[in-house]
């Protein structure tokens, strides 16, 4: 008997099971009522790839919750269910064009139904597949966590890829840009349609023009053959310029026609083409700062900057490095099997600053299954026994130990935006200036401006 495939049924009216018989013996349904927020640590159901939004009972107060289970499950295909059909304009037709991939009206025909889950749940399996195959460990764990941060940026990333617009993704590097722009591409109408990155830092200037258009036969000395360019091979899905803030004047000029008017010309032509792209742009950099610097094209930039999403650093979502970590060794199969981490590594991950983002930790990870002699992973495999006590006072990961690093980013931050004026850093914070002498003295020996603040307030 073939097992069934796990189905999750978000539904706004209950928790009942669909009494479609049809449906029930093809599918395992795990059934959660959406009037009530998704519980804490909640994981994927089965490994769900599919799911059924039921809002046949739309609330009359709508759906307060829906983000956060959609979120909480990420699964990447859902299908709707409305009593009838929606009207653009109405909180259900919005929510159906956010989150759905298709829509059946009441009452449900099962064998539709059935065929529409099967061929989306085999969409989903080929997906993971190809995944699997073009991304390293840290790249398939760039999204993952329960961060506030990277929720933010799981929910934008779903909405922008219902669009047709332009997205620009900045991030510091090791945050998995690239991912960001495969999760966009993979949950948009043009998923089935090929996806076409060009890495900008390796383009040659010379090879710009015949990489991006394509040539003609006979159009110089070794062209052979007609040759199409990667804009032509995109044509009907998705670019992906990786790195876009490496491109030199020059190179950007040659895109721009392409990017204003959705038109290549290949070198040795002279009939224009037209080419239906999707185009997604990375960047380590701001690009609105590289403008002003005159470093990077404006007329390019305001052609890419229609949609933005910025990617957090890893140190700037500590609560998801453990699910993160455990992730990427669970990609990585060694003579021990899957290895683990033990506490005090843990806490060594934890309490790191991660300069090298989601690399960084993968290269630890690494020389960590590399050192270790045993199943378990410890601080110093990682390379990190003398760096688990960063903060003054404090050892392993304790609720004072993140207090006082927030105390510390917080009197550099305001330092930094009060030009290390005192007082204004203290009107910043919303403390008195007694208050922040107080901290700066408790943090004295590790802050860099202690003992001119201590000067200073012996001259006052």
């Amino acid at each position: 008997m073939q097992e069934k495939r796990p189905l999750v049924w978000l539904s706004t009216s209950s928790t009942d099971k669909p009494s479609t018989p049809a449906l029930v013996s093809q599918w395992n349904i795990h059934p959660f009522d959406l009037t009530e927020p998704p519980p804490f640590g909640l994981a994927r159901t089965g490994k769900a790839q599919v799911g059924v939004l039921d809002l046949s009972a739309y609330p009359d107060q709508g759906t307060p919750y829906l983000d956060q289970w959609i979120e909480a499950f990420q699964i990447p295909y859902w299908v709707g269910i409305l009593p009838s059909a929606p009207d653009q304009n109405t909180p259900p037709g919005t929510l159906i064009s956010r989150h759905c991939s298709d829509y059946h009206t009441l009452p449900l025909d099962p064998d539709r139904l059935n065929t529409v889950l099967g061929h989306l749940w085999g969409m989903a399996q080929l997906q993971r597949q190809t995944d699997n195959t073009h991304q390293d460990s840290y790249q398939d764990a760039a999204l993952e966590g329960a961060s506030q941060a990277i929720r933010q940026v799981r929910a934008m990333l779903r909405r922008f890829a219902k669009t047709q617009e332009p997205v620009l993704i900045y991030g510091e590097n090791g945050t998995g840009k690239d991912t960001a722009a495969r999760f966009i591409h993979a949950h948009s109408s043009r998923s089935t349609q090929p996806l076409v990155t060009i890495n900008c830092a390796a383009l040659p200037v010379s090879l710009t023009q015949s990489e991006l258009f394509g040539y003609e036969k006979g159009a110089f000395t070794h062209a052979l053959d007609s040759r199409r360019g990667r804009l032509e091979s995109a044509d009907g899905g998705t670019l992906l310029l990786s790195g876009i803030d490496e491109l030199v004047p020059e190179q950007q000029s040659a895109i721009l026609r392409f990017l204003q008017e959705g038109q290549i010309e290949r070198i040795g032509g002279n009939q224009p083409r037209k080419v239906d792209v999707r185009v997604i742009a990375t960047s380590a950099r701001p690009l609105k700062q590289m403008v002003e610097t005159e470093e990077f094209r404006s007329d390019v930039y305001y052609r890419l900057g229609s949609l933005e999403v910025k990617l957090p650093a890893l140190r700037d979502r500590p609560e998801d490095i453990p699910i993160v970590a455990n992730k990427i060794l669970a990609n990585t199969h060694t003579a021990f099997g899957v290895r683990k981490l033990s506490n005090k590594a843990m806490q060594s991950l934890a309490l790191h600053d991660w300069p090298g983002n989601l690399r960084e930790l993968q290269n630890r990870l690494r020389q960590a299954m590399l050192l270790s002699e045993s199943a378990m992973i410890e601080s110093a495999d990682l390379g990190l026994a003398e760096l688990a006590l960063t903060i003054p006072g404090q050892s392993g990961l304790s609720l004072e130990a993140f207090r006082a690093r927030a105390d510390r980013q917080a009197l550099s931050c305001s330092l930094a935006l009060s030009h290390q004026n005192v007082s204004a850093a203290a009107r910043i914070l919303n403390i008195s200036r007694v208050s922040f002498y107080r901290l700066m003295d408790k943090y004295g020996p590790h802050h860099a401006h202690s003992s001119n603040a201590r000067a200073a307030r012996h001259h006052q």
